[in-house]
């Protein structure tokens, strides 16, 4: 009866040590990392030894930050395929990482994502479900991550359906030429738009007549470069009659030369206004239609009368003639010294 007794106690000891020990395997932090449970933050950074996903991310995670990780592409469940359990984490900091591929649920294994930071990357692909899943997901940073070429693309990602929850979407610096948004109808709770330091000339009639239709819908576009022609005619009095650009102050126009560096929001209302600038344009053509056929009259005239015009070239043309021998006649007697003693 000891024995067995004994035999119990043991193993009850040694589930209890293994229990204990796996606890702390959970709650250890990975290598190359900084934990702080109080806070529930994991921080790793760059070293030589590690990099992408970090293994086995303690389960109280709230915050989970990878910076200089050389993360080049982020598969699918990049994050939960290597033992870590995430159900808590609420953010992720991507920034910096190199990051040039985003596959279809990355981000899978974060049902409670609400903030998602991949800004200072180089994004060249993306694809339509990166961001699968990211029901909760209230603010994304974008900024200075996408290029030029992948605008497109990030573009069928947002309007994928996923971020039916977004509040703040950040894009600045990415060279955009364009809203990559095709409507605001999935962002119900969107609040504002970050597209600083793009490549913007003009917001273009559907995204301002979208924007109009969502007036929670704060938008930031300092230093892009306006094309304040008449192009700019229904985001310049979208500007001037609502409130939701949130930098309307710092606007300028960059192209044409005239109009370097004006604000957009004093500009005149001609300024533009494309039936004017059609309309001088018309001006233009109209004057040089009047003109040609002035000239096309003057040529037919000169045509029709080409037999009196001759006549009058060989009149103008003999008389000049006779003119010249009286004068070279009048010489040759001034000059001849035997004809003057006579004349005396």
């Amino acid at each position: 009866m000891r024995t067995r007794a004994c035999v119990r106690r043991r193993w009850w000891w040694w589930w209890c040590g293994w229990a204990a020990f796996v606890a702390c395997a959970e709650d250890a932090c990975p290598p190359a990392c900084a934990c702080t449970r109080d806070s529930g933050t994991v921080s790793c950074g760059r070293d030589s030894a590690a990099s992408g996903a970090p293994a086995r991310v303690p389960a109280w995670t709230s915050t989970l930050i990878l910076h200089g990780r050389n993360v080049t592409t982020l598969r699918r469940g990049a994050f939960t395929a290597n033992g870590s359990a995430l159900d808590a984490a609420g953010t992720l900091s991507l920034s910096a990482n190199m990051i040039s591929a985003v596959q279809s649920d990355a981000f899978a294994g974060f049902p409670h994502l609400r903030v998602l930071d991949l800004s200072h990357n180089r994004v060249e692909r993306m694809s339509d479900g990166a961001f699968k899943g990211l029901w909760e997901l209230r603010t994304l940073c974008l900024n200075e991550s996408i290029v030029p070429e992948a605008a497109s693309q990030l573009s069928a990602a947002l309007a994928a359906g996923d971020l039916r929850s977004l509040h703040r979407l950040e894009l600045a610096g990415n060279r955009l030429r364009s809203v990559p948004l095709t409507g605001l109808d999935a962002f119900r709770h969107l609040h504002q738009l970050v597209l600083v330091n793009n490549s913007i000339q003009s917001l273009g009639r559907e995204n301002t007549s979208s924007l109009e239709q969502h007036r929670r819908v704060r938008v930031y576009l300092a230093q892009n470069p306006f094309r304040c022609t008449c192009e700019l005619e229904v985001f310049y009095w979208w500007l001037k009659n609502g409130s939701q650009c949130a930098d309307a102050s710092l606007l300028r126009c960059a192209e044409p030369e005239a109009r370097r560096g004006v604000p957009v929001e004093r500009l005149r209302a001609e300024d533009v206004d494309c039936l004017n600038e059609n309309l001088e344009a018309v001006s233009y053509v109209f004057l040089g239609i009047v003109l040609a056929l002035i000239g096309l009259v003057f040529l037919m005239v000169l045509y029709l009368n080409r037999g009196g015009i001759k006549r009058w070239v060989t009149n103008i043309r003999e008389a000049c003639r006779d003119q010249m021998e009286i004068y070279h006649y009048r010489y040759e007697q001034d000059s001849d010294p035997r004809l003057a003693n006579v004349a005396v």
